[in-house]
Order: C-alpha cells, then sequence, then structure tokens
C-alpha cells in the first residue's frame, strides 16, 4: 500500500476548513482503498455525545448507506465507534449480527462492509466506512491496509479537528468584537438622542430588542442604520 500520510498533508494544506478536509479524504481514500479498478463506497462517521452523523462521503448512496445504521442504531461503524475495534462483514448473508439492520442493507445491493476506528484525542469516536456491492471484498490484506490507513489518517485528522477549533475561536472572536463595536455605537446615539446615561440607553435598547423578538445587535445595527448610511468598521490594533 502506498504511504498516504504525504498526500493527507497535501490535503490538509490545501483545504480552508474541516468538512472540505474531510470530504477531500474519503475521495482518497474510496481511489486508495478500493476493490481493484472500482473505488469503494466510504463514508466518515463522527459520533459525538452519543450521536452519529456522516461528517463526508465521497457519494450520496455512500452518505445514505451510512445512514441506515444512523436509523437502526446499530450497525459495523457505529459498533466500530463504541467498541473501538474494526469491524469486518465479508459476506451480510453471514452477518450474524444486527438481523433487522442486515435485511436493509442486503436490499440496497451491499455484500459485504468494512468498518475501522481512528484515533481521537477527544471523547469524540469516528471510523471509516466502505461498502463494496460484491462479496469478500476486502480480505485479510485489505483490511491490514485500511487499519494502517486509518492509523496514518488519525494523527492529521486531529490536527485538522484542532485547525478548525482554532478557525473557530478567531472567528466567533471576531464576530463578538463586531458586536461590541455596533452596540457601543448605538448606546452612544441612544445617549445622545435621548439625553440619558448610558445604563439608561442600554436599558432601552434591550427593551426594544425583547418587544420585537430580535437580537440586540440587530436593533443595534437598525438604531446606527437611522443615523448614517455608512457601514460600522472594527479595527482591530496591531
Amino acid at each position: 500500500m502506498i504511504a498516504v500520510s504525504e498526500f493527507i498533508r497535501d490535503l490538509l494544506a490545501e483545504t480552508h476548513d474541516l468538512e472540505s478536509f474531510l470530504n477531500a479524504l474519503t475521495h482518497l481514500s474510496a481511489n486508495t482503498l478500493g476493490n481493484g479498478d472500482e473505488p469503494a463506497l466510504c463514508g466518515i462517521t463522527l459520533r459525538r455525545h452519543k450521536r452519529a452523523g456522516t461528517v463526508a462521503s465521497n457519494s450520496a448512496l455512500a452518505q445514505e448507506l451510512d445512514e441506515l445504521q444512523y436509523d437502526f442504531g446499530e450497525g459495523p461503524c457505529l459498533s466500530a465507534c463504541i467498541e473501538h475495534r474494526t469491524v469486518h462483514i465479508p459476506d451480510v448473508e453471514r452477518a450474524g449480527r444486527w438481523p433487522e439492520y442486515i435485511e436493509a442493507i442486503k436490499a440496497t445491493g451491499v455484500r459485504s462492509m468494512l468498518a475501522v476506528p481512528f484515533t481521537l484525542e477527544t471523547e469524540d469516536t469516528a471510523a471509516i466506512n466502505l461498502y463494496s456491492m460484491h462479496r469478500d471484498a476486502f480480505d485479510e490484506r485489505v483490511v491490514e491496509q485500511v487499519e494502517e490507513y486509518a492509523h496514518q489518517a488519525s494523527a492529521l485528522l486531529n490536527l485538522a479537528v484542532r485547525m478548525a477549533r482554532h478557525r473557530d475561536n478567531e472567528e466567533n472572536l471576531r464576530l463578538a468584537l463586531e458586536s461590541r463595536t455596533t452596540i457601543d455605537l448605538a448606546v452612544g446615539i441612544i445617549m445622545g438622542q435621548n439625553k440619558c446615561s448610558q445604563e439608561r440607553a442600554v436599558q432601552i435598547l434591550k427593551s426594544a430588542s425583547s418587544s420585537r423578538n430580535i437580537k440586540v445587535r440587530h436593533v443595534a445595527e437598525a438604531v446606527i442604520a437611522s443615523t448614517t448610511n455608512q457601514p460600522v468598521d472594527t479595527h482591530f490594533e496591531n
């Protein structure tokens, strides 16, 4: 199997958000881990607070197959996440587990499945899910390859998560500062218009927000808009 770390590092460098990275990762996974010339159906499941969802997939069908497991609350990818171990179903006819789910998955044409967990640094769990319309599509060699792939990908997946959190924190801080600037300007306008104290101006702003059932920032924006057509800018000192 080719080493995937360099490819995944390139993906991480080229994509600018976690969703884009994960979607690119599933397409790389599908082509790298497919059976011969046929790409695998691939999805990545993330389980947080006991709720699972597909955060990326290489096709609409792969997404639907993942969601079928969530509907039944059982299946290989959920077991891989919960038990943190590889779950391999060479032939759905001989699965021996999850009878209702297996009947439903057979109706889709899927004949073999493989789910391998990632190792995350948080309490969240994740797994890569592979589906094939052929029996015994994932032999012992392929299973070992996927496990090694998941091991290599885990370190960079954790890095992607940390980068996403950092970007989110920066964006939240920026939005908070912009909101603070808007509200402070509106309070100053209200103080001038009503010849009142800052405390009274804040009360007026909050009262308008409550009575109109809209956010304080939006009320503040309306106050500013009533006095000027110029947009409000937040300036950051270096």
